[in-house]
């Protein structure tokens, strides 16, 4: 089975907790704090495996998580970091924000790694907050929270050429006959369901790679048929090579095809319309009208490379190959269809907390909230000082004062009830 389009959802590790520890030693009585650092919650990464051809290992497992950080030790030591998450994709693979659907990455290159997500800092330990006024803190830090997102994977075949054409045109035999490819070849419509690579050899050592891409219908650019699953994968080609069935088997006319498929290429997207292309007259050994295949062929521009040729018995496709080399020489590199966004790794204030007012209490929510009260002793006066000034800091108590907030009214922080004060 071939599957180009996933969606999955990562979730980075969670750091470990700071503890809160005294030093005990057999002639240290009375020992100052000694509780570790929480460790790294793991990352979770894509990475590129060239023995993926295809995104079905995503077919019953799309959520992945990394492991969280160990929490802090005695006597200072730091909770082991988690173990961070690879997961493998094919090379081609195009991973897009599934919210916004921007483009965030591109991956090409074998062992090619991308962070997808990461992994939660570890929390202080109790010994990282002595200062000369407070000799002995009573409390420590929680972890925070690994990212986590859902993305869409996308898999765009990597080839140097795409055969293109309405169905039935001889797609597959022709490239069966120029490459080690087997796709699926029958006399009717939609034979090629998924996309097909083949590797084709000339002499000198020379190699390029072309795609067989599904055949192509009206309102492709739409999603009809099978639309997008043809389009995405002709996005990447240095060259297009378009071909029509000039014998009439189907009872079309071959140019009416080309200017269909012309459209939908325009319509999907006008930079893949600017590949360039040749034209190739396949089942010529079929043709019996030659007046119309003349006038086929002068209704394009004198520069505009047309080959004559038989899939099936292999005429000209010898010439079709080599100058398909020699174009891909000549236009090297192409401008992307596609651009790449950066991830944007931020916490804004609506990912830190949330207000709301439900039966007449204030309700603060938000990861970061839960964070800091993790790190709290409310036994501890000093740590419930570190808890009000960090509830200052993100801004929390100005927002209840200006949303109306009484003295002595109740607060839920986090399923936690306080009684507010200025």
């Amino acid at each position: 089975m071939f599957i180009d389009q996933v969606k999955i959802h990562a979730k980075a590790g969670k750091g470990g907790e700071g503890i809160v520890a005294w030093r005990r030693e057999k002639y240290v009585p009375a020992g100052g704090p000694a509780g570790g650092d929480g460790g790294r919650g793991g990352n979770v990464y894509l990475i590129v495996d060239s023995n993926y051809n295809t995104l079905i290992h995503f077919k019953y497992k799309r959520k992945f998580i990394a492991e969280n950080g160990e929490n802090g030790k005695r006597r200072r030591q730091h909770g082991a970091d988690g173990k961070s998450l690879y997961i493998p994709v094919p090379p081609g693979t195009v991973v897009k924000d599934a919210e916004s659907q921007k483009v965030i990455a591109d991956l090409k290159e074998n062992d090619e790694v991308f962070l997808l997500a990461k992994g939660g800092r570890g929390g202080r330990g109790n010994s990282q907050f002595t200062t000369s006024v407070r000799q002995a803190p009573n409390f420590a830090e929680g972890g925070t929270f690994g990212q986590e997102m859902d993305v869409v994977l996308e898999l765009k075949l990597l080839a140097d050429v795409g055969l293109i054409g309405f169905p039935n045109v001889g797609k597959s035999t022709l490239i069966t006959m120029v490459s080690g490819a087997r796709p699926k070849i029958a006399n009717y419509h939609f034979t090629t369901l998924i996309p097909s690579l083949g590797v084709i050899e000339l002499s000198g050592e020379r190699s390029f790679v072309m795609a067989d891409i599904p055949g192509l219908i009206e309102g492709a650019h739409e999603g009809v048929g099978l639309g997008h699953a043809f389009l995405r994968h002709v996005e990447r080609t240095k060259i297009l090579v378009h071909i029509v069935d000039v014998s009439g088997s189907e009872g079309r006319d071959p140019y009416e095809d080309y200017l269909k498929i012309q459209e939908e290429l325009v319509k999907y997207n006008d930079k893949l319309a600017t590949r360039k292309q040749i034209i190739v007259a396949n089942k010529i050994d079929l043709l019996h009208d030659e007046e119309s295949f003349e006038k086929f062929k002068a209704k394009f521009d004198k520069e505009q490379p047309i080959f004559e040729v038989s899939a099936i018995s292999k005429t000209g496709l010898n010439e079709l190959t080599e100058y398909i080399w020699k174009m891909i020489q000549e236009v090297g590199d192409v401008e992307p269809i596609f651009e790449v966004e950066p991830q944007e790794i931020r916490i804004d204030k609506e990912e830190t907390y949330t207000i709301i007012k439900e039966n007449g209490i204030f309700v603060i929510e938000g990861k970061k909230i839960e964070q800091i009260l993790n790190s709290t002793n409310f036994e501890d006066l000093e740590s419930s000082r570190f808890f009000q000034r960090r509830l200052r800091e993100l801004g929390i108590i100005d927002e209840l004062k200006d949303r109306g907030v009484k003295e002595g009214e109740t607060i839920n922080v986090c399923g936690y009830l306080f009684d507010f004060v200025f």
